[in-house]
């Protein structure tokens, strides 16, 4: 491969094309592969990072400036693990900049190396940006070495080889090993996330849950029980919850979901509130006879529109997920609730006569800044019902 190398560049990211991107290495030392995606969010990239739905992704920010509030531990968003298990690499136009923030406990880059993220910085982000929206989510190899060396050729057959996401189950890996009880709120001020007492019993399937999932149905009364990915139905029911949540998750829910949606219809047909979130949903959409397709671009980003036809509100939300629910695919017993309004796909769905419904983005984050709150609340009630 002929590409010169510019003077100064320690991080490459090569594409399965043969295009070759080059800047500056940030964060880890090393190499990562996996499918680049561009996330349009301006806040939140501590959040972002730790989502265990990045999983085997490469994560272009297309916001400038990264890593002006820092790190710090309240707000990882993953159970456990490090960059194995949420996003594998991060782009960046600039540099990430010195923390200036109150709650800060250290830099981004730091953090970066810390958790094994390859970054690369001083990259034209937004021609990146054109080129995912032209060709699709590529597949890539980043890499940061201090010396700037690098074997471009190596690289790109390493991208180009990669299988990519479908077909792939991500969710045993991002999955907890064993259940545990989780009893912490969402964040106030002064103390921080209170201790909470449930009264409703819920169990939260775990395909890669996000910390404040578990947080927002803690403040709503549950106790939450939360299990791995590849418990049964029957072990599940043997908890009587009142209710269960399939929470969110990386990979292609096709694969997760031959082990998944079997036990996902069992619980549907016991009568239990079920309520499913981002793979969640898709998973729930499976199990209800509909299909889930590949997008080509995905929806990363915490500033999308999304109609909820049962209330005709528009509401603010966080996305990140790269298949869909085939609205075409949806069966007659099963009724469309979300929309999205950037390219009408669907987003929510729920069971007619029966408590179990789905969306797909992430109500428990703040991009509205609440505006999706009211799905837990909604969770709740079908609970108290």
């Amino acid at each position: 491969m002929t590409t010169q190398l510019l003077p100064g560049c320690t991080g490459v990211l090569a594409l399965a094309d043969g295009t070759i991107l080059q800047g500056i290495g940030v964060g880890a030392v090393g190499t990562a592969l996996g499918e680049v995606v561009f996330n349009t969010a301006m806040t939140g990239y501590q959040e972002i990072l730790t989502d265990p739905s990045y999983m085997s992704q490469i994560l272009a920010f297309t916001f400038p400036h990264i890593g002006n509030t820092g790190v710090n531990v309240e707000d990882i968003e993953q159970l456990g693990g490090g960059s194995d298990t949420s996003a594998r690499g991060a782009i960046f136009r600039d540099l990430p900049t010195d923390p200036a923030n109150w709650r800060s406990e250290a830099s981004f880059d730091a953090w970066m190396k810390r958790r094994g993220v390859v970054g690369l910085a001083g990259v034209d982000t937004r021609a990146l940006t054109k080129i995912i929206r032209d060709k699709g989510a590529p597949h890539a190899v980043i890499a940061h070495d201090p010396e700037g060396k690098f074997d471009l050729e190596a690289l790109v057959a390493e991208a180009k080889a990669w299988t990519g996401l479908v077909g792939l189950d991500l969710a045993k890996p991002a999955s907890t090993l064993q259940s545990f009880e989780w009893d912490e709120g969402l964040w106030a001020w002064p103390e921080g996330h209170p201790k909470t007492e449930g009264r409703k019993n819920v169990v939260v399937i775990d395909y890669g849950v996000k910390r404040n999932i578990l947080r927002a149905l803690a403040s709503t009364g549950a106790k939450i029980t939360v299990v791995p990915a590849t418990t049964s139905a029957e072990d599940i029911l043997a908890r009587n919850p009142d209710g269960v949540v399939l929470s969110n998750g990386p990979g292609d829910p096709a694969a997760t979901g031959e082990y998944a949606v079997p036990e996902i219809r069992k619980l549907v047909e016991s009568g239990k509130p079920v309520f499913g979130i981002c793979l969640g949903h898709q998973m729930l959409a499976l199990a209800l006879g509909a299909a889930t397709v590949k997008m080509e671009q995905g929806h990363h980003g915490a500033n999308h529109p999304v109609k909820d036809l049962t209330t005709g509100k528009v509401e603010i939300v966080s996305m990140n997920h790269g298949f869909t629910v085939d609205r075409d695919s949806l069966p007659d017993a099963v009724a469309e609730t979300h929309v999205s309004l950037f390219d009408g796909t669907n987003c929510g769905i729920e069971l007619k006569g029966r408590p179990v419904f789905s969306v797909q983005h992430h109500p428990e984050a703040s991009p509205g800044p609440t505006d999706s709150l009211y799905l837990f609340d909604r969770f709740s009630a079908l609970m108290d019902a």
